[in-house]
């Protein structure tokens, strides 16, 4: 599956982009892309609408950490908005561990983070 991105106009300082899809190894360059003449100028906010996201991977993450680095040095934010239930644990999870000190390689965080996001689709959302 793919990586749909939909950047809406820019207002008030404000950019909003739509994901849908996956966000992993094969698409996170897209991303990457499509927001980096968006992190140059002066915005103060990035908003990421993730209501049509239905898998995130550690590259995804990456991504989303590096337009939160590029904006936060210039007081710029990066805000997170409708993410189904699969990836709102996905960022519970690296919220309470960083990945970098829990895994030893990408590939084990994203079979982690593949087995975790499952179990929440399947309606267990234990650890």
């Amino acid at each position: 599956m793919s990586l749909d991105i939909q950047i809406l106009p820019a207002t008030r300082g404000s950019q909003r982009v739509v994901l849908a899809g996956r966000l992993d190894t094969n698409t996170y360059e897209s991303l990457d892309e499509k927001l980096a003449p968006l992190l140059t100028g002066d915005l103060q906010s990035l908003v990421l609408d993730l209501a049509g996201l239905e898998y995130i991977s550690s590259a995804g993450i990456r991504s989303i950490f590096k337009a939160r680095k590029a904006l936060g040095g210039h007081g710029g934010k990066v805000l997170v908005v409708n993410p189904q239930a699969q990836i709102q644990k996905v960022f519970d999870v690296v919220k309470a561990v960083p990945l970098n000190e829990i895994f030893s390689s990408t590939a084990e965080a994203d079979a982690y983070l593949d087995a975790m996001q499952r179990k929440v689709l399947q309606g267990d959302e234990e650890d």
